[in-house]
């Protein structure tokens, strides 16, 4: 089973609030893999950095995602996006459209996801959790 990182998880090894390099190492036996559009909000970030700063985040950035599978957005998992968002809009409990779509590519492919921001996901049935 793979572990889908979510975006928060990236960022904060990228502003050192984490060790994002020394946790991969030391989980040998995971594959982990970013969704479609976590690569997304990652390069929205570089987009809207200036001078020095973009072109530190860009070079993190595209170090981090060398190795790591993109998860692309496909009608299966569209399909699973809409089943979470009709249930938590019922429900009155939505997070952020981007997680919602990060939580379906995750629920599809019965994969882990490793997040620092357990409040987002925690209403989501069948997300399988890593809280760092």
């Amino acid at each position: 089973m793979a572990v889908i990182l979510d975006a928060d998880v990236i960022i904060r090894g990228e502003k050192g609030a984490f060790d994002l390099s020394g946790w991969l190492a030391d989980q040998p036996d995971e594959e982990f893999e970013v969704a479609a559009i976590t690569v997304a909000e990652l390069w929205h970030g570089v987009e809207r950095a200036t001078g020095g700063h973009r072109q530190r985040r860009q070079a993190y950035l595209e170090a981090v995602l060398a190795p790591l599978p993109v998860i692309p957005y496909t009608a299966e998992i569209a399909r699973e996006h809409a089943r979470i968002w009709a249930e938590l809009e019922a429900a009155g409990k939505m997070p952020g459209c981007h997680d919602l779509i990060v939580a379906a590519t995750a629920c599809h492919r019965g994969s882990k996801l490793a997040t620092f921001n357990r409040k987002h996901f925690e209403n989501i049935a069948g997300v399988n959790l890593v809280t760092l």
